[in-house]
């Protein structure tokens, strides 16, 4: 289950001299319009596991090195798949208040004075967007602490804490057997599976689990799954500030946040959704 506990890890503030660092100026976006009838722009959203290992989920995957010459050729492999969406723009799991940092570390990267870590941020979007000659990458990240603590303690205090446990569980058996396909598959095969019908559904169900926990003084079920939609509410708001009319917008983003940002998304009709799914069929 991917359900983020901590805030994600500041970039760094190293200055560089502003001659050394390709412009990312650009003029303002042309919003599309909200009243539209019909698609105004295509959305891929594509879910991927944290490829650096940041264990900031309440349930991780454990990803080998992705630096290994068996993983980059693979990722290479991933680019040729991606590449046949043709995106205009690449949108990552990125805080959105730190648009500068991205916009340094990615025009490093172009401009060959940077090598891409293990983050699949950097590894798979910012290896695309290079790729297909884009200027930037796009921040859309917010985040906050969520109230797990308070359920857990509302659970305690019910005598419920066997069914918090049973389903806590339910997310680490998740997670180890996402980590134990990923040890004898490639990097598509593993976004394949995680970008299916079934492994979304299964995450969810987790989430949904959690609703059973509180009471009208206390609804701490209620208030977890409400900051959860919260976010990826803001997230959503966040990527259509960067969406422009005719877009193709590849999105990156945790596996965990499928359910919502994919109902978000086919639910807008000015917007048309892409999956993996919808790709490897048309490259078929």
């Amino acid at each position: 289950m991917k359900f983020r506990i901590h805030h994600l890890l500041p970039c760094s503030t190293v200055f560089l001299l502003f001659a050394t660092i390709p412009s990312f100026a650009q003029s303002k976006l042309k919003p599309i319009d909200a009243s539209a009838a019909t698609p105004q722009a295509e959305v891929f959203l594509l879910g991927t596991y944290h490829m650096d290992n940041p264990g900031r989920d309440l349930h991780n995957t454990n990803a080998d090195d992705v630096l290994a010459p068996r993983r980059q050729a693979e990722i290479e492999e991933l680019m040729v798949m991606l590449a046949r969406f043709r995106p205009t723009k690449v949108a990552i799991e990125w805080d959105n208040g730190d648009q500068a940092g991205l916009d340094r570390i990615y025009g490093e990267y172009v401009a060959g004075r940077r090598q891409l870590t293990r983050d699949e941020r950097q590894q798979v979007g910012m290896r695309l967007a290079k790729l297909m000659g884009l200027k930037r990458v796009y921040a859309i990240d917010t985040m906050w602490d969520f109230p797990y603590g308070s359920l857990i303690n509302w659970a305690k205090a019910n005598s419920r804490s066997a069914e918090i446990e049973a389903i806590d569980r339910m997310g680490s058996e998740h997670s180890k057997a996402d980590s134990e396909y990923l040890l004898g598959h490639s990097v598509l095969e593993m976004y394949r599976r995680m970008n299916s019908p079934k492994w979304i559904s299964d995450n969810a169900a987790i989430y949904a689990r959690f609703g059973h926990f509180g009471d009208d003084s206390d609804p701490a079920g209620a208030r977890l799954l409400t900051r959860w939609h919260e976010r990826n509410t803001f997230i959503l708001t966040s990527l259509l500030g960067v969406i422009e009319p005719g877009d193709r917008v590849l999105v990156l983003y945790g596996a965990g946040h499928q359910t919502l940002l994919r109902r978000f998304i086919a639910d807008d009709p000015t917007l048309k959704l892409r999956t993996l799914d919808n790709l490897l069929a048309v490259s078929k």
